[in-house]
């Protein structure tokens, strides 16, 4: 059963780990100045100071005032330099225009965090942007800023209160963030009755500096944090959210609310994809590859946060199995489920038949099943013990209203057991008042989640059900795809692509596009373009009848208003005619000079086959993004699609699938043979990999696809570039960085094996389980300071992230030997939190050691992060570990001895 990782100290776990907080400043300083501090009652810098002082966080303050000698009877200082002490953070409050001016003092005094309460920046227009720029440039790599415009920061469990908020939040578990000032403190006054704790509760602000990537790594490097509650306006930088996003959800759950969301991303385009694509789709299919959960409602926000950290188990499907004393609640319970995407579980007869051992013979004998009203703890315990081994259901629920017989405390306590051992997760909603309140009390002390109202305890399973879902599609193993000479024609694509921004165009012929497609693999229809009757006829003819013959599409959509001409012909007097009498019309329109021709290609008829669409557009945010649906003509009218960003895997790809309704139909149907889906999976991701390969595509159709058992075809296709004076550095990118191809190349060991060193794929899990079982213990000794089992090491959630990696935070290259396929090596370099270095590690099979193959590696290593731009890459040896010492030193590693460790580093 799928289960989130949980936080470990274990080297072999830890990938990514990071042993310096560059945010421990912000949330942890011992020191913290106020510069803006003032006695005026109601202002800012008075709450501000006010807070710091009468929370002690075990730190001292300072107040910075020009103008007063002390402030709330605390000796107060001109500026930040002519403080005695370093400080940590400086919390400002001053207007907006003296914020850069202090930031240059506070770079002077050594400060190394900053808040900026100050509103008055980029939410003002031009000159606020400027000063932000002017506060970036000064403080960058030498300071973190969080804001301007925000509340401020709290650490509620060491007692920091660096807000203007009324109160400290109360200390716990959930780490908050927020892009509102109002939500915070709104969110604020409501936690304090509801008894809900915080680990950290962040302003955001901005985002001048800090973003949601620097929060989401501090929060999940913070051990106190179970986890992360969001409220998003903007995402910011995308790729560093989803980075941040995809790695920490594995350990910690991330719920996110996103506001302002029926807005349109953009303006209208001609594309059918970008018409299709909106804002939401683009944020929904963003988090739902990182693994986080999006709600729609505050309340949802932090129930989620509950039910995940009291509920371990997760759902391996949307079927939920109803419990219940009264039908009424049940019936709610089924309307909500159901409207939120769930599923009623269908109840096995074998589950049906020892249930009515157990219960009277007027139960419901189906599911929701009403175990009357008159049901005692036994018969809910009885009830629910049966229910649970139902292989048909993913989670139960029980619900229980207060009547005459109920006992909800002796039922809630004979409940636990059941609910402990049972492998999928258990949700309570105790109805009423005050006599359900211990019961309810009993349930929540034993981390079963709780709720007065059983339509909202069905809603929240189909949220965790979501959440499960997104996290198995990060853990899923992909399909590795199908060996293929060469792969892509990235020349011809290149040639192609050129050749149409030479000549002032921007939207490529239907030939044009097709042959880009089939440079990627895509079947095509066979098309060619006929500038004569001649040629028409010929084509036709060598085709086979019947035949389309279309007008040129650039003529038809930039020359001329002639309009879209399409015909289906029969014979070759039918082309003649249909050639004369597109020319005719052209040239009475625009003349002869613009009738560049038509193409001409076999007639598919669709039947048997189905009618999709696939298709990419821009995002303002997320750059490059995938759609995938029902296509044809209607395709606007129908709007069956799924969004998603590329690239993509075989896994991905078919998720992209499940999401749209003619998914049911692809699998086969009123006796009619499934889609070739393995293979529709393989066009997608070719697909994907087109469009982050080739920036200069802004849009991208192909409509319609046909695809049925025999065939996939792109019968018709349709590309626009970007306009050829777009700055290349200024194309849109993905946000999910691609398979960086740079890093692909031969080498020879020197014993003569030849290799292919490349960086990991998601696919190369089963390769990394065999190369684990050619491991010494000795060579697992020295790559882990401690001895592990096999099965340790190949377990699955532990492999995904070793496999499944994200490549702009880290780099994981394989050796594999040329003839046999086999993973020989593995030598990871993973950029740490919050600075510029990089640590690596290195392992490499016991058979193909002492040849050269570590050494390569490493310098493949170095010059990785060189690309990257990193200051240094390190690592830590174990003094014994005397090969791996020697290959540093071949690569102008310097090595630090220390009684336990070997510190190996290289400036770069």
């Amino acid at each position: 059963m799928l289960q989130p990782l949980k936080p470990t100290t274990d080297r072999a776990y830890d990938i990514l780990r990071s042993e310096r907080q560059p945010l421990s400043p912000i949330f942890a300083p011992q020191t913290v100045a106020v510069i803006g501090a003032t006695d005026r009652p109601g202002s800012v810098g008075r709450t501000l100071l006010w807070n710091l002082i009468s929370n002690p966080f075990g730190g001292t303050v300072f107040p910075v005032n020009p103008k007063r000698n002390s402030v709330l009877g605390i000796q107060a200082y001109p500026n930040v330099k002519s403080i005695p002490q370093p400080v940590d953070l400086a919390v400002i409050a001053t207007p907006a225009a003296t914020v850069p001016g202090i930031i240059d003092e506070c770079l002077e005094a050594g400060v190394k965090g900053a808040i900026i309460i100050s509103a008055g920046f980029r939410e003002i227009g031009k000159a606020g942007r400027e000063l932000e720029q002017q506060i970036r440039e000064k403080a960058l790599g030498k300071m973190r800023i969080i804001g301007p415009n925000c509340l401020g920061v709290m650490n509620p469990r060491s007692g920091l209160n660096a807000t203007f908020a009324g109160a400290i939040a109360r200390p716990g578990n959930v780490g908050f963030i927020s892009q509102s000032g109002a939500i915070c403190t709104a969110v604020l006054d409501w936690s304090v009755p509801e008894n809900v704790g915080f680990s950290a509760f962040i302003s955001i602000g901005s985002m001048l500096d800090v973003d949601w990537g620097d929060l989401i790594y501090y929060l999940g490097d913070d051990p106190y944090t179970k986890s992360i509650v969001i409220y998003m306006e903007s995402v910011g930088d995308a790729r560093s959210f989803l980075s941040a996003a995809r790695e920490v959800a594995f350990t910690k759950p991330i719920i996110v609310i996103k506001a302002g969301e029926t807005e349109a991303a953009a303006k209208a385009v001609t594309s059918h994809t970008g018409a299709m694509t909106g804002s939401k789709d683009v944020f929904d299919a963003a988090f739902r590859r990182c693994g986080v959960l999006k709600v729609t409602r505050m309340s949802e926000l932090f129930d989620m946060a509950e039910i995940l950290a009291k509920q371990p188990r997760l759902p391996e499907g949307p079927r939920l199995a109803i419990i219940t004393n009264a039908g009424g609640p049940g019936v709610l319970a089924t309307d909500a489920l159901v409207a939120t995407g769930g599923e009623l579980a269908e109840l096995s007869d074998d589950t049906i038949a020892k249930l009515n051992e157990v219960l009277p013979p007027q139960w419901s004998h189906a599911n929701p099943i009403d175990i009357l009203g008159d049901a005692d703890p036994d018969r809910y315990t009885k009830a629910l013990e049966i229910a649970v081994e139902d292989s048909g259901s993913d989670g139960l629920l029980v619900i229980l209203t207060p009547q005459a017989m109920t006992d909800p405390n002796k039922t809630a306590e004979q409940l636990i057991s059941c609910a402990q051992m049972a492998g999928k997760p258990i949700l309570a909603s105790w109805m009423g008042g005050a006599e359900i309140s211990v019961g309810e009390t009993i349930l929540n002390k034993h981390q079963i989640p709780t709720y007065r109202y059983p339509d909202s305890a069905a809603r929240l399973f189909n949220l965790i059900w979501r959440y499960s879902y997104n996290l198995q599609g990060i853990y899923e193993t992909p399909v590795m795809p199908p060996d293929e000479d060469g792969g892509p024609n990235r020349s011809q694509v290149a040639q192609i692509i050129g050749a149409v921004r030479e000549s002032e165009r921007v939207i490529l012929t239907e030939l044009e596009s097709k042959e880009i497609l089939a440079a990627y693999g895509i079947p095509v229809v066979r098309t060619g373009i006929a500038k004569t009757e001649a040629e028409a006829l010929e084509l036709a003819e060598s085709i086979g009848y019947p035949v389309v013959v279309k007008l040129l599409s650039e003529t038809v959509t930039h020359k001329t208003d002639v309009g879209g001409v399409q015909l289906n012909l029969a014979n070759a007097e039918e082309v003649r005619d249909a050639y004369r009498a597109i020319q005719t019309s052209v040239t009475e329109k625009v003349g002869a000079e613009h009738f560049l021709g038509v193409t001409v290609q076999p007639m598919l008829s669709p039947d048997g086959s189905y009618e999709l669409i696939i298709g990419s557009s821009i995002d303002p945010q997320f750059g490059p993004v995938l759609l995938f649906g029902t296509g044809g003509r209607l395709v606007e009218v129908f709007k069956d699609r799924a969004i998603a960003l590329p690239p993509l895997n075989t896994t991905l790809a078919r998720r992209m699938m499940e999401q749209t309704k003619i998914y049911r139909a692809l699998k086969g149907v009123r006796g009619r043979r499934p889609v070739d889906l393995a293979a529709l999976e393989q066009l997608m991701v070719k697909f994907g990999q087109l469009v982050v390969e080739q920036p200069w595509i802004k849009e991208i159709d192909i409509n319609p696809l046909l695809v049925s058992a025999e065939r996939l075809t792109a019968l018709d296709a349709r590309i626009i570039l970007h306009p050829k004076d777009t700055p290349a550095n200024e194309l849109p990118k993905p946000a999910i960085r691609p398979y960086p191809l740079q890093y692909v190349g031969s080498w020879t060991m020197t014993d003569g094996t030849p290799v292919i060193i490349r960086p990991i794929r998601p696919e190369d899990e089963p390769l990394m389980v065999r190369f684990y079982k050619t491991l010494s213990e000795h060579s697992i000794y020295l790559r882990y300071f401690h001895l592990m089992s096999l099965s340790r090491l190949t377990a699955h959630e532990r492999l995904t992230r070793l496999c499944f990696i994200d490549y702009d935070r880290e780099m994981a290259l394989i050796a594999i030997h040329k003839e046999t396929q086999e993973m020989l090596a593995v030598a990871r370099l993973s950029k740490q939190h919050g600075v510029n270095e990089g640590e690596f590690a290195m392992l490499v099979s016991d058979p193909f050691q002492r040849h050269g193959l570590g050494t390569e590696l490493l310098r493949r290593l170095v010059q990785v992060g060189r690309d990257e731009k990193l200051e240094k890459i390190k690592a830590e040896i174990l003094p014994e570990n005397r090969g791996m010492q020697r290959v540093c030193e071949k690569v102008g590693f310097r090595l630090h001895r220390t009684l336990d460790w070997v510190k190996a580093e290289i400036d770069l």
